[in-house]
């Protein structure tokens, strides 16, 4: 720059020298000038290097540290619920149904009658069976006696053996006539009682097939209604063998212990995602694979107390499987993978540097990943502010608490939650900005 262009740009300095020079000689003035040239150009250079002498700040990200806990390990299975109990409701007498005695949907109670059957016919059928028993009863009360006076007689010659002995013959056979006259007559009794047909079990019942008018026979294949019992209920569920051998190799190994007990708890997760309220128990583990799924069967027995289970309902059953005593959880959000799937994490080390992790993961626990190998307690694991850093740069650390914004993100109406990491870094951008001028 020379002395005109130092003029020009420090227009005030640069008249004040101009005014000098016409009171000053000529060398003095050069000397005064060329000092104001170098001081302005001084000061020009140090207010535009300030902004690029100004160091980078180190950005801030979340980490969360990882601290060895117990964790129990439970198997989230497929399964279907099914009612305790199930009754099909059939005639066992034909005839035309006269009245149905309940309310579709409703609890009904074993015993409870629900059809009436025209019983005219079965009513003639019993007064027909008593009358057979009567005659049968009669007969008897003759040959009986007749036999009786025979006994005496055949003492002094009186009759022939053979009529005595026919006598006795008639008495037997008289006796099992009874029998059979009494036999028909509980029959016929039976079958009038059958006309009323009752609840075999107590539950809720389904809709009616039929209704009065409609003709019935005994043990048709269509049933008349459906009953089932809901309280408790069933819950069948499968389980891959694979993944059962996987944890049986596990426990082997000494990496999770034996879930103990004869009666193992079951929680049941609903189609919708929710929590049942009530707890259920393993009632039976399947022995046979079925050789076409790879599968094995287990039901539970879970408490239905408010009727929110139906049968035919598609849940989740949560097994405890296993125990894991010294489990380091890493939030799923903090896991990366590449190409090949090979999943990886970045590590916050005592100085501040980002480093690039290599994990094996074991199963997923919720929104968490069980660690196998990879990581150490106390290392802090990066899961906020992905893009402000990258593998070696230096970061501030902020502990995060994810099960506090795993909570604050769940509840409805609220905005979400800006991450720990996020929140300083926009305060201390709000605060290094310069206001417009």
């Amino acid at each position: 720059m020379d002395i005109d262009q130092a003029q020009a740009l420090c227009g005030p300095r640069s008249a004040g020298s101009a005014s000098a020079r016409g009171h000053w000689g000529e060398r003095w003035r050069g000397s005064a000038l060329a000092v104001a040239t170098l001081l302005l150009l001084a000061a020009c250079s140090k207010g535009s290097d300030a902004p690029a002498s100004a160091a980078k700040p180190v950005p801030e990200v979340g980490v969360v540290t990882l601290k060895p806990q117990s964790q129990q390990i439970d198997a989230s299975l497929p399964g279907r619920t099914r009612a305790f109990m199930t009754a099909e409701v059939r005639p066992q007498v034909s005839g035309i149904v006269q009245k149905r005695l309940f309310t579709e949907g409703a609890q009904v109670k074993q015993g409870q009658p629900l059809y009436q059957i025209d019983a005219a016919s079965l009513q003639a059928t019993e007064a027909s069976a008593v009358a057979a028993l009567a005659k049968a009863e009669a007969s008897l009360r003759t040959l009986t006696a007749t036999a009786r006076r025979n006994a005496e007689l055949v003492k002094i010659d009186a009759i022939s053996q053979q009529v005595y002995e026919e006598g006795q013959a008639s008495v037997i056979q008289a006796r099992s006539d009874v029998g059979v006259a009494k036999a028909s007559l509980d029959t016929a009794r039976i079958n009038l009682k059958y006309s009323r047909i009752e609840a075999p079990i107590g539950g809720r019942i389904a809709l009616s097939t039929v209704t009065p008018g409609a003709l019935v026979t005994a043990n048709q294949t269509t049933a008349l209604t459906t009953i089932v019992q809901m309280d408790p209920m069933y819950v069948d569920f499968t389980q891959s063998s694979t993944e059962l051998v996987q944890l049986k190799r596990d426990i082997d190994a000494g990496r999770f212990a034996k879930v103990e007990g004869d009666k193992i708890a079951v929680r049941i997760r609903l189609d919708d995602g929710s929590d049942y309220p009530h707890q259920g128990r393993l009632a039976y583990a399947g022995v046979i694979v079925n050789d076409s799924t790879g599968t094995l069967t287990l039901r539970a027995l879970v408490p239905n107390p408010d009727g929110l289970l139906m049968p035919g309902m598609y849940v989740q059953a949560l097994l405890p499987t296993a125990l894991a005593a010294d489990a380091l959880l890493l939030p799923q959000q903090s896991v990366t993978r590449d190409l090949t799937g090979r999943p990886s994490v970045l590590v916050a080390q005592a100085d501040g540097v980002l480093e690039k992790r290599d994990v094996e993961l074991n199963r997923a626990l919720g929104a968490t990943w069980l660690v196998q190998a990879g990581l150490q307690p106390g290392e802090r694991v990066m899961v906020d502010g992905f893009q402000r850093a990258k593998p070696g740069d230096k970061v501030k650390p902020v502990e995060v608490d994810m099960k506090a914004k795993a909570e604050r993100q769940s509840k409805p109406g609220l905005p979400p939650v800006q991450a720990a990491a996020d929140a300083p870094a926009a305060a201390s951008s709000a605060t290094n900005a310069k206001p417009a001028q």
